[in-house]
């Protein structure tokens, strides 16, 4: 019998790492990170990344292992996560997080284009107008066309730099390959008046756990134009370092952009059948997740025995 995963998802603020944590502790289990963010050292405090403490209670993997400087791409955070859950000694990992991507590319078992961003490429790519650009698309890989709108750069830009780096469309090289292991999805959500107090909450905390100073310190040793430092939580603390706006207003501006980043989280999500879904606020939530997930585990036991 393979072992079965459990998927912990959801929008930003809506208590995925505090449920896995409890779950991952009666289990005996570990934690596998599904966040793009958590996986930089030295974003800690806005990426709400799992304190010392916490990772010292449950073993977490894939945060903390590149450099703010660096890239990881897709497909390598698959390979990483994919071995992790493949050779694990625990009898059921559990992959948190909120990146959907990140989750899909598991669950739906992705196959993607071994090609890593190339910049010189896209620069010459995008010193061409989006038009003239989605042409040449029409021409090379009609079928990723029909996929793209017309008006979507990054994804008309990605499917030419995949044509001109491998020979073929990225048509032909996207599609879907499942794991061989069962998966339980859960996923967590609230009404938006809590969502919106969470929200409210969590800045707070982040500020007074010295989110300023981690902006300050990052922006000295790497620069301001640090990718990174474009992100959410902290291209707005960035703002009133610069002296542009003041720090009450550079929270307000962060609740503002998590709430409309995490109705996007909950829009790809929702669009997926397979999640179950649990209120975050329900006093009894941690009670209702593990009788599912015993539940589950008796099924992936049944089917082990009639497998």
């Amino acid at each position: 019998m393979d072992t079965p995963l459990v998927v912990i998802c959801g929008a930003t603020a809506t208590g995925k790492s505090g449920l896995a944590l409890e779950l991952a502790q009666r289990l005996g289990s570990v934690i596998i990170s599904a966040d793009s963010r958590q996986i930089y050292r030295e974003f800690d405090i806005g990426t709400a990344k799992p304190s010392l403490v916490e990772q010292e209670l449950v073993p977490h993997y894939l945060i903390d292992i590149c450099a703010p400087t660096e890239i990881l791409t897709l497909a390598q955070y698959q390979a990483l996560a994919r071995t992790l859950i493949e050779n694990s000694a625990s009898s059921l990992p559990l992959l948190v997080g909120g990146t959907g991507l990140y989750i899909k590319s598991i669950t739906k078992g992705l196959k993607i284009p071994p090609v890593s961003p190339q910049p010189q490429l896209r620069s010459q790519l995008a010193s061409l107008g989006q038009t003239q650009l989605y042409a040449f698309l029409s021409q090379v890989d009609p079928m990723a066309a029909q996929k793209i709108h017309e008006r979507d750069r990054v994804r008309t830009l990605r499917a030419l730099e995949v044509f001109y780096v491998t020979g073929s469309p990225i048509s032909a090289l996207q599609g879907e390959n499942p794991p061989f292991y069962p998966i339980l999805q859960i996923g967590l959500d609230c009404d938006a008046d809590a969502w919106q107090k969470r929200i409210e909450i969590r800045t707070n905390k982040m500020v007074e756990l010295g989110l300023v100073q981690e902006v300050e310190n990052l922006c000295q040793k790497y620069g301001e134009e640090l990718p990174l430092l474009n992100t959410l939580g902290y291209a707005e603390i960035k703002q009133y370092l610069a002296g542009d706006i003041s720090l009450t207003k550079a929270v307000d501006l962060i609740i503002l952009h998590t709430r409309q980043f995490a109705k996007r989280q909950r829009t790809w999500f929702r669009a997926y059948p397979e999640i179950e879904w649990f209120d975050a606020d329900s006093p009894s939530l941690l009670n209702k997740v593990w009788q599912r997930i015993g539940t589950f585990r008796q099924e992936c036991q049944g089917k082990s025995r009639n497998g």
